[in-house]
């Protein structure tokens, strides 16, 4: 079994609740979406090389070959592991769950806890991992911010997964100053149908690609509105790219 991966390294968790936290980062290449916004358009198609940390932070990559196999990943994530013990295994992308049948083999194996980041389209694709996950990380596709078709009823079914079988999930919504309330509402919708409890953040976009970041009375206004149907909403920027991380 082999993977297409752009990169491994490790790095401090910029978004979300685990913000802050030292991560070891598996990004995938491809991706099925093109958001408007994407900061990482480098992993939308697979290429011939990768790179890999040798130690952990110290940014001294080697290039290898693609595709890889679950051996050699799972060498590189032991090495990386035991020069620094990581809290989680992000699985990152691109779309990591187009490499769903890579990680059914790869995680059972993996000796750190893994936290998936996706898109949230590929409900069949989750299900098939997710008895090996300690976390979600789903970002909520919102069409006016992101440009891209509205994929609810596919975002309802993978968050109904994860709540069904007790992973922790929480829900990423980057907006920008082009979403569309109607858009909040109708997502704020699917939460609270499937549980209000579940965490909601807000990430303002960081502007790229001519994509607007949103003042700060549209945040706070939106905030408060979800706030009224939603028992937990954050607003948490990408704090990575603050401090100049990967």
């Amino acid at each position: 079994m082999e993977a297409w991966l752009v990169e491994v390294f490790s790095a401090i968790q910029g978004e979300g609740p685990l913000v802050g936290e030292r991560q070891l980062f598996i990004r995938f290449g491809g991706c099925d979406l093109r958001c408007s916004w994407c900061d990482s358009p480098q992993t939308h198609s697979v290429t011939k090389t990768a790179r890999v940390e040798q130690h952990s932070g110290a940014r001294d990559f080697i290039i290898i070959q693609n595709p890889v196999s679950v051996e050699q990943l799972g060498r590189w994530v032991s090495l990386l592991q035991k020069d620094y013990p990581h809290a989680h295994l992000s699985l990152t992308g691109g779309e990591p769950l187009l490499h769903h049948r890579f990680l059914q083999a790869f995680l059972p194996q993996c000796p750190i806890p893994a936290y998936l980041e996706t898109g949230g389209h590929h409900p069949k694709e989750l299900a098939a991992v997710l008895p090996a996950l300690a976390w979600v990380s789903m970002d909520l596709k919102l069409p006016s911010a992101c440009g891209e078709q509205p994929l609810w009823t596919e975002h309802e079914e993978s968050l109904r997964l994860c709540v069904d079988q007790g992973v922790q999930v929480y829900t990423k919504w980057v907006i920008t100053g082009d979403t569309d309330p109607a858009d909040l509402n109708r997502a704020a919708q699917l939460v609270a149908g499937v549980d209000p409890d579940i965490l909601v953040v807000l990430q303002p976009v960081t502007p790229q690609n001519g994509a607007i970041a949103p003042t700060p009375a549209q945040v706070l206004a939106w905030q408060s509105g979800l706030s009224r149907r939603l028992n937990r909403v954050r607003v948490i920027p990408q704090t990575h790219k603050l401090l100049d991380q990967l």
